[in-house]
């Protein structure tokens, strides 16, 4: 059965963060579907619009993995949205993937609690916000155990390479990254 993976994004999302995730894993033959928060148009916090694929509150909850992107505001959008916190935490304890890039790990993942004893990284000035249980690491991606963090835009490509080697395997991973020059 096809790997599935739900991408959310906000008003004020980081569109390089969705985006290059999008991308990549539908490169991967992941079924990457995009779910708007509360809207059938989206804009990102830099202007870009975007018509998610579905709206989150049709989504369901049926993924292998969850990916937060960043941004402001788009991070704060989806730390207030209950569905989201309802929807990481089922995810992480059934084991699935929860992935956060940028913003997100620290406004999103961090009051769920799901980085408590955990390493994660996050856009390095928001660091501070991450509670004293969470292990900070100053890498573009960390892994730990099921959940997956990033620093940012820049970080985005190896973010999307990582998700993809945990729902499709390394070798699909590598080649995708030598496809595109990474």
């Amino acid at each position: 059965m096809k790997k599935r993976a739900l991408i959310i994004v906000a008003e004020g999302f980081e569109e390089i963060e969705a985006v290059a995730c999008i991308d990549i894993l539908r490169r991967a033959g992941i079924k990457a579907i995009a779910a708007g928060l509360g809207k059938k148009e989206v804009t990102g916090s830099h202007g870009i619009k975007m018509k998610p694929d579905i709206s989150l509150d049709g989504a369901g909850d049926d993924f292998d993995a969850l990916i937060l992107p960043g941004g402001i505001p788009g991070a704060d959008n989806l730390a207030a949205s209950e569905k989201v916190n309802e929807l990481i935490k089922k995810m992480n304890s059934s084991g699935k993937i929860v992935a956060a890039i940028c913003a997100s790990p620290a406004v999103v993942l961090a009051p769920s609690g799901i980085l408590e004893g955990k390493k994660a990284t996050c856009y390095p000035t928001l660091k501070k916000k991450l509670p004293a249980g969470v292990r900070y690491e100053n890498k573009d991606t960390v892994v730990d155990s099921n959940i997956i963090t990033s620093q940012g835009p820049a970080t985005a490509i190896s973010f999307a390479l990582k998700i993809t080697e945990h729902l499709a395997g390394s070798d699909t991973a590598k080649s995708l990254a030598s496809g595109l020059l990474y």
